[in-house]
C-alpha cells in the first residue's frame, strides 16, 4: 500500500512540480552552472544507487557526508534551497523508479562505515531508503550513526500509513533540518 502512495505522489509532484522544477533548475544554471547533483548512495539491500538532487554547493565540493562539509560551500541559492526543502524535488524521480520512498532512512554514502554497519545491524537495508523520515523530523542527522540507525530501525518497525503520513505532513509544515553543514 505505501510503495503505491509513493508512485502515486511522486507522479503527481514531478507531474504538477514540473514548472517548479523547470524554473530551480534554469536558476541552477546560472548559480552553480551544474544544477543537478548525483551521488551514489547506499539503497535497499546495500545496493548502490544514484540520487538526484538540486545542487546547493558549489562544484568540486568534496563528496562527503552534509554535517562533514564545509558550509562556505554551500551557494546562496543553496541555502534558499535548502531551507525551502526544493532541493529534494529530484528525489521524486528516484522514488518513481522505486530507488527511494518517501518515507524511509536517509540513504548513506558508502564511505560513512560506522552508519553502515549500524545500520546493517539493525536490519535498516530491508527498507527502501527515504526523502524524509522520523529521524529528519527529530531533528537527528548522520554525525550521529549509532543514535540515527536506533531510530531508523523503530521507525521502519513502526511505520504504518498513518506515520507515513506524519513524517510527510511534518516535513512540509518545516519539521527537521536534515544534515547541516559544519560552519
Amino acid at each position: 500500500m505505501l510503495r503505491l502512495l509513493d508512485i502515486f505522489f511522486a507522479l503527481v509532484g514531478l507531474v504538477l512540480g514540473f514548472p517548479l522544477l523547470l524554473a530551480v533548475y534554469v536558476v541552477g544554471l546560472f548559480d552553480t552552472g551544474a544544477p543537478l547533483f548525483r551521488q551514489k548512495r547506499v539503497g535497499r539491500h546495500q545496493k548502490p544507487f544514484t540520487l538526484v538532487k538540486f545542487r546547493t554547493m558549489r562544484v568540486g565540493t568534496a563528496s562527503v557526508a552534509s554535517h562533514l562539509a564545509d558550509a562556505q560551500a554551500i551557494t546562496p541559492m543553496g541555502q534558499f534551497l535548502r531551507r525551502t526543502k526544493l532541493d529534494e524535488l529530484p528525489q521524486l524521480w528516484n522514488v518513481l523508479r522505486g530507488e527511494m520512498s518517501l518515507v524511509g532512512p536517509r540513504p548513506g554514502l558508502f564511505n560513512q562505515k560506522e552508519l553502515l554497519q549500524a545500520r546493517a545491524a539493525r536490519g535498516v537495508y530491508a527498507a527502501r531508503p527515504g526523502i524524509t523520515g522520523l529521524a529528519q523530523v527529530s531533528g537527528i542527522d548522520m554525525s550521529t550513526p549509532e543514535l540515527l540507525a536506533e531510530t531508523d530501525a523503530k521507525m521502519l518497525a513502526s511505520l504504518n500509513i498513518t506515520n507515513y503520513f506524519r513524517y510527510i505532513i511534518q516535513t512540509v509544515l518545516g519539521g527537521g533540518q536534515g544534515d547541516a553543514a559544519k560552519k
